[in-house]
């Protein structure tokens, strides 16, 4: 255009400005920018319109937001391009303080508007301020948007809200948005969730040109409530489906169907499937890999372990958290705890889970002392130590003979951390003591317990009889165990 002489207008500007957006290049969006100024359009409503758009595309919400501060005027657009850029970036709070500005100014914030600042909320997991901001919508008697209701069934799902997402429900079937294939999917999704796999499956069944997005919403419904069985025989299904547009299984499908079996321990039927979806050629991904290391970690398949730890690295997701979670359990369960640690110690992020498993490896190899010094380093790291954390760290001093060290952490556990202790805090307790020959006060502390002892818990103090030889408590404490009067 440049060379034949032919420059940009209002109408040109915003068609090249969408099209560089699209080709994420800061450099020249910077150019282009700073022809649009060369050429007198700084202040022409549609091409700075663009531009915010363009900025928000590139994660530069300060240029995005510069630019709607020196705008002369601004439409509907203007607004809902900045309170989108916020959505996208995943700025909650920009995108709340555009929809305040908006409404201080003297705008009403028009459908567009609410639909963005509902899904803002919802990406930055605020899943209570979005039911309120639907509960405003419709108390000011504003309608929705198909996007909206889609918004706040998903979020009806996470929070388990289900008299909410029937009530939504009824609304989608009376304002005629049942025709939207991601209304639709979003109801299968909030069914399943709720576990009413019967109403999830009419709506899937009555649904016209389902899509891939469909079919996982039902598999993942049948999984999630343990049906691994007909999940895997819908994913069977799915790929026989030869529906249109075509569909077959892809990674959500198969994590889901892998993930059930798992969670049944069903450990080899789940690495069968992870073998099929190699074999189908489909890329796994992070939640995958860490769904199939947990089943080499409780099947003890050293060797298939290190075979993903090298398809993680091969494919780049070997730094994700949750793969590095996955490697640090699964070495250290299959009894390779050198390695387990050396992937600890390159993590470049820790979270609370990478931790307990740390210590929890320790403390399986006996390596109580290791438990306690990791135990003291997460501390002074900053972490907030939460009751998993002590169930591991009791259990390292428990197998290690650390009695002093495992009562003292108990006390800080109720005292310091305000941490109630459960089940499984009490069986270690019990089995610190217990194996420390202390049989009496293991005994008490059953005695004393605010609930009910599980197996686990008496288990630990009869095993400890047996191997003190101490026949009056295990009498005592059979007899409790099976209602005996002795």
């Amino acid at each position: 255009m440049r060379k034949l002489g032919v420059f940009g207008d209002g109408f040109t500007f915003p068609l090249i400005i969408r099209a560089c957006a699209l080709m994420v290049s800061v450099h020249l969006c910077i150019n282009l920018h700073n022809h649009v100024v060369h050429m007198g359009f700084q202040n022409h409503l549609h091409v700075v319109n663009e531009l915010i758009g363009m900025y928000s595309k590139l994660r530069q919400m300060d240029c995005a937001r510069n630019l709607f501060n020196r705008m002369p005027a601004r439409s509907y657009i203007s607004w809902n391009t900045m309170v989108s850029g916020f959505v996208l970036n995943c700025y909650c709070d920009g995108a709340l303080e555009m929809f305040r500005r908006m409404e201080f100014e003297g705008l009403e914030p028009n459908l567009v508007t609410w639909t963005s600042l509902l899904s803002s909320h919802a990406r930055c997991g605020l899943l209570e301020e979005v039911m309120k901001l639907f509960g405003k919508m419709r108390t000011r008697g504003i309608g929705a948007t198909a996007e909206a209701l889609a918004v706040v069934l998903s979020v009806c799902s996470d929070l388990v809200w289900s008299d909410m997402g029937m009530a939504i429900h009824g609304f989608v079937i009376k304002g005629g948005f049942g025709y939207y294939l991601f209304v639709k999917n979003a109801l299968i999704c909030l069914y399943g969730k709720h576990g009413l796999i019967g109403d999830a499956k009419k709506l899937f069944l009555a649904t016209v040109n389902k899509n891939s997005v469909s079919w996982n919403a039902l598999i993942t419904s049948y999984a999630e409530s343990g049906l691994c069985d007909e999940a895997l025989v819908i994913l069977l299904q799915m790929k026989k489906s030869g529906s249109f547009p075509i569909v077959s299984p892809n990674v959500i499908s198969w994590t889901a169907v892998i993930s059930a079996f798992a969670s049944q321990g069903r450990e080899e039927e789940s690495l069968d499937l992870f073998r099929q979806m190699q074999f189908a050629k489909v890329m796994a991904n992070s939640v995958t890999l860490s769904s199939v290391l947990s089943v080499c970690a409780e099947s003890a398949a050293l060797n298939l372990g290190r075979e993903i730890h090298g398809h993680a690295i091969k494919t780049l997701i070997n730094k994700n958290i949750l793969v590095e979670n996955g490697l640090v359990n699964m070495y250290t369960k299959c009894g390779t705890l050198k390695e387990g640690y050396l992937v600890f110690e390159k993590m470049d992020k820790k979270d609370l889970i990478s931790w307990n498993s740390m210590i929890t490896g320790y403390g399986m190899h006996g390596l109580g002392e290791n438990a306690l010094a990791t135990f003291d380093q997460m501390i002074k790291s900053g972490f907030k130590l939460d009751g998993v954390t002590f169930v591991a760290v009791l259990s390292a001093c428990s197998h290690s003979g650390l009695i002093a060290e495992g009562c003292r952490l108990f006390d800080m556990m109720i005292r310091e951390n305000s941490i109630q202790p459960q089940m499984d805090h009490y069986s270690c307790m019990v089995d610190l003591l217990g194996r420390a020959g202390l049989l009496q006060e293991a005994s008490d502390i059953v005695k004393n317990m605010p609930m009910e002892p599980n197996a686990s818990v008496w288990g630990a103090l009869l095993n400890s009889c047996r191997m003190h030889r101490d026949t009056e408590i295990a009498e005592e404490t059979a007899s409790q165990v099976f209602g005996l009067n002795s």
